[in-house]
């Protein structure tokens, strides 16, 4: 990585989905080549990073759910990075009582 870029963290909006039992999560990184975006996925995060002229879109998130890193899917369309992560042992819950 160029340390002469301006570094911007990406917008980024995350979703889950209740059916599915999975995270969307939207990276906005308009203009960028999807060949050069580098995604490391973890449990409980990730970090996305790409080059775009002089800047560079970097970041690091932490998710709300643990998610199966080994089955998540990326797709790069329109500047717009969607990230499909399975949440971990979704479907199992405890519903809890109130008093």
């Amino acid at each position: 990585m160029d340390s002469s870029k301006s570094k911007v963290a990406p917008c980024t909006c995350v979703s889950h989905d209740d059916k599915s039992g999975r995270m969307k999560i939207e990276v906005e990184m308009p203009g960028v080549a999807k060949d050069t975006i580098s995604l490391d996925m973890r449990r409980d995060g990730f970090c996305v990073s790409a080059p775009r002229g002089d800047t560079e879109y970097a970041g690091c998130f932490t998710l709300a759910h643990e998610v199966e890193p080994g089955r998540t899917e990326a797709k790069y369309e329109n500047g717009v990075l969607s990230i499909f992560a399975p949440i971990k042992d979704w479907d199992q819950t405890s519903r809890i009582e109130i008093r």
